[in-house]
């Protein structure tokens, strides 16, 4: 099948099937005579095998360390576990990173009062070195932490 055709079995835009074979992810697909890529069964499971890890929020070195894993019919699945808990890892710690930015965020909102008047807690939070302690912002009186 040509590449528009993989292209929309595998979910995989062609763009991207192109940069998957460019960067050696996946072996570069046969030509035919007349020099188009020619993928096979096999070239799209494997572009939907990649499609799924990009999903789940795999690097694109990760995905060929599971592509490795999956054609090594001799690995001990401790390895793929090994990679899939690092990946947890660094899911968690960017989620904690999200929840802390969305915090500070929530204290910089609470502290401005919203209104006709120039000075503004988010703007000056923004120009303000965080590690100054003696320029931390303080929520306004009577503001609602969420």
């Amino acid at each position: 099948m040509n590449i528009g055709q993989a292209s929309k079995a595998s979910g995989v835009s062609a763009k991207m099937v192109r940069y998957y074979e460019q960067t050696g992810l996946i072996p570069a697909a046969g030509r035919t005579s007349s020099g188009y890529r020619d993928y096979s069964d096999t070239d799209v499971h494997m572009l939907r095998f990649i499609r799924r890890a990009r999903d789940l929020g795999f690097s694109v070195a990760e995905i060929a360390d599971l592509l490795g894993l999956w054609r090594d019919e001799g690995r001990q699945s401790v390895e793929v576990k090994r990679l899939a808990q690092g990946h947890i890892d660094q899911l968690e710690k960017k989620i904690k990173g999200l929840q802390d930015m969305a915090q500070t965020l929530t204290t910089l909102v609470n502290a401005c009062h919203g209104d006709h008047r120039p000075h503004c807690p988010i703007l000056q939070s923004l120009e303000t070195d965080p590690e100054d302690e003696d320029l931390a912002i303080q929520p306004r009186a009577g503001a609602v932490a969420r």
